[in-house]
């Protein structure tokens, strides 16, 4: 069974796929997002202890602000979307669902102990008011690490896997590495985060993305060869 299952090309395979737990997939996503960002916007407007100014360095210098880039730092939350839905068990659902919870809680942590904003620019926000309206739903403060660019990386590293596991092509892997580096480089082109906060937040998600895989490898292996475990 397993065998016929490999030689469906693997958009098949991610269709049939999708279609699983999707009760679950949507519930315990929505779910999800809705608690995050109720803690996230309490912590931005109840800081507990003196904000930090974040610093300005090279890579922010070299990158000027590009509002253009903005569809592609809000894909994110299609992008985030896409590993829960190609994951075919319950058991590696909630699995993923407590390693991405991880790399959030992690984040919020810090927000608490040492909140951080992004330094003022000089900008007339007024000339793009899509931007003006990101900025004054998502204000500059959590900046440091960046959970939009730590659950981008946590994404893109599962996404990986996943595609691989499915067998799809190299361009598909390369699409994916591209877009995840995209939303990267749109948290600076967009101003919402300095180069500091990428650089943590990218830490962050290869870290937790990369322990927990490790994790779901190990347990895929001995559901698969159970006989070791005697």
């Amino acid at each position: 069974m397993n065998e016929g299952r490999r030689q469906m090309p693997w958009y098949r395979q991610a269709a049939a796929v999708i279609f699983r737990h999707m009760v679950i997939k949507g519930i315990g996503t929505t779910l999800f997002i809705g608690v995050f960002f109720g803690v996230y916007f309490y912590l931005l407007k109840h800081p507990a202890y003196q904000i930090t100014v974040m610093p300005i360095t090279w890579p922010d210098r070299l990158i000027g602000f590009q509002p253009q880039a903005l569809p592609l730092y809000l894909s994110l939350w299609v992008y985030v979307s896409l590993p829960p839905a190609l994951l075919a068990t319950r058991r590696e659902l909630y699995g993923y669902g407590l390693a991405i919870a991880a790399t959030c809680l992690g984040g919020l942590i810090v927000f608490y102990f040492w909140p951080t904003v992004i330094p003022a620019v000089d900008i007339d926000w007024s000339r793009y008011p899509d931007v003006d309206f990101l900025k004054n739903l998502d204000a500059a403060g959590n900046a440091c690490p960046s959970l939009h660019v730590a659950t981008a990386v946590f994404s893109g590293v599962w996404l990986h896997h996943l595609l691989r596991r499915l067998g799809a092509p190299q361009w598909v892997l390369i699409f994916n590495g591209l877009w995840c580096i995209g939303i990267l480089y749109s948290t600076l082109a967009t101003r919402q985060h300095v180069a500091v906060d990428v650089l943590a937040g990218l830490v962050l998600g290869a870290l937790t993305a990369g322990l927990s895989l490790r994790h779901h490898t190990r347990d895929s292996q001995q559901q698969e060869n159970p006989s070791r475990n005697g």
